[in-house]
């Protein structure tokens, strides 16, 4: 109908309007019949039809990613809170005051030694409802919850465990202490520092939100394929509001939608401060987050205001609050939060229908008007609703005060999360605020209170925890062992690739095809992928294994019927994780810590492209050493010339090194099946079976060549392998004048068996050593190095590589080439007793064939014979002019520029 159908059209404005006034109010009137007759859900159905029937009539309503600015759950539909609330309050206040104190008394003690006051301060009612009512401990069995705990907020955990009495007194005066006591505390969550308390580390800010959400996925996985015991168990991650700008923080919230994630809680501290300032100064961080999470498809649940606005909620007819309350930006929040009563009077009920509504409150009444992440009431109710919400996960975006009770120097300030001491006015104050009996020596002295292990609150604190299964944190590694495969099982891998042509990488999927296939250990493999499993030649896992969905497959796909058909099932086994390198990372971490959090010991291969690994998912792979994850890391397509054609973005010659500093990460880089398989075999039983808290980086390539037999001497070949080092291939050349010793790996191995032939026309006998890993001989070099320094007055022991490549077992001079950059190789001068002549592959990759990319690298055939001719010179044993003959007779340039250079 256009408006000059409309017959209102015509009429005067006053009037108009007034007619619209009464037919708003009929509406509403209507409305307001059906909530009181048939309830919200019939009056929900009834606005979504009106909804449907606008848009089928061209008159669509703006969609709104926001609520307004309340409580989601108003306050009629409050459960009754349960617990004894003046004994938690109590609780609450007596843990306060600890992790205060500690964190002081550390920074006294040790100026500067850190630590933080102001996030547990906004999170301990979060904490204390969570701890009395909902988080389920070890006990409950297949129904204990998974915690990421906001790494900041650390002290106010331990303060928990003092109280419960799984911490003494010198174990909190060691807060950041490890070195001085047995019994310090790390800093934040570390497993690796702390393995029967941490489970998972958060402090890295971002990798906690996406870890979370595939625990809960793996969680269901786990169920679904019958490894687990379907149970309740939830994840709760608490979370920051300024952690959520980090990209990993978000990135995974629609997957979580998809998966249905119902056991998954997040609980967001909106606090409205990050470490320097406010999070968004000038507009609502909450609504933010609601739009963002809603967008996701999540339920999300906002405790924004505490129950003391309720009362003004109440007699406010004409929303006049809830208008002033959209008004407001997180800036003017920080004021009022920061200066009290007063401020907000001023500033906040600044008209006089506001002003009419708090008629008769003092400053002090109207300090009571605080946020609802504050309020016992408003969080169990939130609590409540998302422990019983289904087919979604839930975020819980709890409006807090940063510093909250720590008084003028920290609370809502800018400099809150950097406060990290307080004086003896601010800490007498913070005592009779939390209604402590300490005395003033006390307080100056920084006492620890504890009520006594038979005091009320210590027995309502631990009974709580036992109704709920246990204390927390805590982790415990129990599970059943592990029946690996024995060495006949690889022999076929042994005997090497006959007359065929394979890559590693082949070789490999031929390997975890046959692990998948074991009776005892196949069930417990989980093979991992980013969406390129066709790429690593292991599609034809996919109908055999399936691929995971909590749905099944409801379609019938295009290549149905066919041996290679893609295969979806709710117990697929293979997790196919899309194009998220972070994601399949955080998959694998969940599969990798199910040993000790869920008493499965599933073995994780995460199989990706080599480039996309430590650079992209570096964070992540740290964080799987903190927390003692367990598995195969699969670096496929690696090297930087191997990789044909793709170029600068995806040739990968730098990950070894940037694995160096992951002190338990196993790092190989294999050249033949036979060393793979040693490595896979010898990685299951030092994880699974010897229980060491390593795992394994092994990569893999994809150029085709003959793979030759295991070497006699197997044992001795198998500890070459596993230490780093073995020699390949003797020479032929009886009668060469002079010898040298090349080591290469991985993709570089073909250069150097050519160089050992090419050396023979100029009368040098070089012998070929397998190199499997750089990292293993650089770490035994500097543990034998450590142990001399140590033990002047013994006779100075030999490293492995000092033993092997000695002048007496291995003579002539040493050259290394590598796929890798030269800093890979480098690694082991200094630990020999002569210099390391080394080739590798410096400088930006480059779209071309694998000839020419060795060329251009320098690490071809060519390169090494000369590199071997040039350390002969160096060494005394030949002339210059046949070094410069060589270069010529190769048609080497001397003159062109460098490939780093290029």
């Amino acid at each position: 109908m256009t408006s000059t159908q409309n017959p209102r059209a015509s009429l005067p404005l006053a009037e108009r309007e007034k007619l619209n006034k009464i037919e708003t109010q009929e509406w509403l009137d209507s409305l307001i019949y059906v909530l009181s007759s048939a309830g919200r859900q019939r009056a929900a159905h009834l606005l979504e039809e009106l909804d449907h029937f606008a848009y089928f009539h061209g008159t669509p309503i703006q969609f709104k990613q926001n609520t307004p600015y309340i409580n989601t759950i108003p306050a009629e539909d409050q459960p009754e809170y349960p617990g004894d609330l003046e004994l938690e309050r109590k609780i609450r206040n007596i843990i306060r005051w600890n992790a205060v104190a500690m964190v002081v008394k550390a920074n006294k003690n040790s100026d500067g030694i850190g630590g933080h006051l102001s996030t547990y301060a906004s999170t301990a009612e979060l904490y204390e409802v969570g701890f009395n009512h909902f988080f389920r401990g070890l006990a409950a069995g297949p129904s204990r919850d998974l915690f990421f705990w906001q790494g900041h907020a650390s002290p106010g955990i331990y303060a928990r465990s003092y109280l419960e009495g799984r911490f003494d007194e010198n174990r909190l005066n060691n807060f950041r202490r490890e070195l001085q006591a047995e019994s310090g505390l790390s800093s934040y969550p570390h497993p690796w520092l702390m393995p029967d308390y941490w489970e998972f580390p958060t402090v890295s800010m971002g990798l906690g939100p996406i870890q979370a959400i595939y625990q809960a996925r793996y969680i269901k996985y786990l169920e679904n394929r019958g490894l687990k015991e379907k149970g309740e168990s939830r994840v709760w991650a608490f979370l920051g509001d300024g952690e959520m700008d980090e990209p990993q923080s978000i990135g995974a919230l629609r997957f979580a939608a998809y998966e249905n994630l119902d056991n998954l809680t997040f609980v967001l501290n909106a606090n409205l401060q990050r470490l320097d300032g406010p999070v968004r100064a000038n507009s609502k961080v909450i609504q933010e987050f609601e739009a963002l999470f809603r967008g996701a498809g999540w339920n999300v649940i906002k405790v924004v205001w505490d129950s003391k606005w309720d009362e003004l909620l109440a007699k406010d007819y004409n929303g006049a609050i809830v208008k002033r309350f959209e008004l407001l930006v997180d800036g003017e929040s920080q004021r009022y939060a920061a200066f009290g009563g007063k401020e907000l009077r001023e500033k906040f009920f600044n008209t006089p229908e506001l002003q009419e509504l708090i008629a008769g409150w003092s400053d002090e009444d109207l300090e009571l008007l605080n946020r609802g992440g504050h309020d016992v009431h408003k969080i169990y109710a939130a609590y409540h609703a998302a422990t019983r919400h289904k087919g979604q996960p839930t975020v819980i975006i709890a409006r807090t005060v940063k510093g909250f009770g720590l008084g003028e120097s920290a609370q809502a300030r800018n400099v809150a999360h950097q406060v990290k001491k307080l004086d003896f006015h601010s800490l007498k104050n913070l005592r009779d605020v939390l209604e402590l009996p300490l005395t003033d020596d006390q307080v100056e002295h920084l006492e620890y209170y504890h009520p006594g292990p038979d005091s009320p609150e210590v027995r309502y604190a631990l009974e709580r925890r036992e109704k709920l299964g246990g204390l927390v944190p805590a982790r415990k590694v129990k599970y059943p062992a592990v029946q690996a495969p024995g060495a006949d099982f690889y022999e076929e891998f042994y005997k090497g690739s006959g007359d065929r042509m394979v890559s590693t990488t082949m070789a490999f999927v031929q390997i975890l095809s046959k692990l998948l296939r074991d009776k005892a250990l196949g069930k417990l493999i989980v093979p991992i992928v980013p969406d390129e499993a066709r790429t690593f030649g292991m599609d034809a896992l996919v109908p055999r294994i399936g691929i995971y969905s909590p749905r099944g497959q409801t379609y019938q796909p295009v290549d149905f019927g066919s041996l290679m058909a893609y295969k979806e099932s709710t117990d697929g086994q293979m997790l196919e994780e899309g194009i998220t390198e972070d994601g399949a990372m955080a998959s694998w971490i969940a599969a990798g810590t199910a040993y000790s959090v869920h008493g499965v010991p599933t073995i994780p291969f995460y199989v990706y492209y080599s480039m996309f690994g430590m650079q992209r998912i570096g964070d992540l792979v740290w964080a799987a050493g903190d927390q003692r994850a367990r598995g195969f890391l699969i670096g496929a397509t690696a090297g930087r010339t191997t990789l044909a054609g793709e170029g600068l973005q995806h040739q990968d010659g730098h990950s070894h090194v940037q694995g160096y500093p992951v002190p338990n990460m196993k790092q190989y880089d294999p050249a033949f099946a036979y060393e793979l398989a040693v490595i896979i075999e010898d990685g299951i039983r030092r994880m699974f079976i010897d229980d060491e808290d390593v795992f394994y980086y092994v990569t893999v390539e994809n150029e085709n060549y003959l793979h030759g037999p295991m070497p006699e001497s197997r044992e001795e070949i198998r500890e070459g392998i596993i230490r780093g080092l073995y020699r390949l291939r003797r020479s032929e050349a009886a009668k060469a004048k002079h010898q040298a010793q090349i080591l290469t790996s991985g993709p570089s191995m073909g250069a150097a068996l050519q160089a050992q032939k090419m050396l023979e026309a100029y009368g040098v006998a070089a012998d070929l050593w397998s190199v499997t890993s750089y990292k293993e001989l650089h770490q035994d070099a500097l543990l034998t190095e450590r142990e001399n320094m140590l033990h002047p007055e013994r006779e100075p022991k030999k490293s492995y590589v000092a033993q092997q490549l000695s002048r007496e077992n291995a003579p002539g001079v040493l050259v290394a080439v590598s796929d890798y950059i030269k800093l890979l190789p480098d690694s082991l001068n200094g630990h020999l007793d002569r210099k390391l002549w080394t080739l590798g592959t410096d400088g930006w990759g480059r779209s071309e064939a694998r000839e020419e990319l060795r060329d251009f690298f320098e690490v071809d055939a060519r390169f090494v014979t000369v590199a071997v001719l040039y350390a002969l010179l160096r060494d005394g044993k030949i002339k210059a002019d046949v070094v410069q003959k060589a270069i010529a007779e190769h048609g080497i340039d001397p003159e062109r520029l460098a490939p780093v250079l290029r």
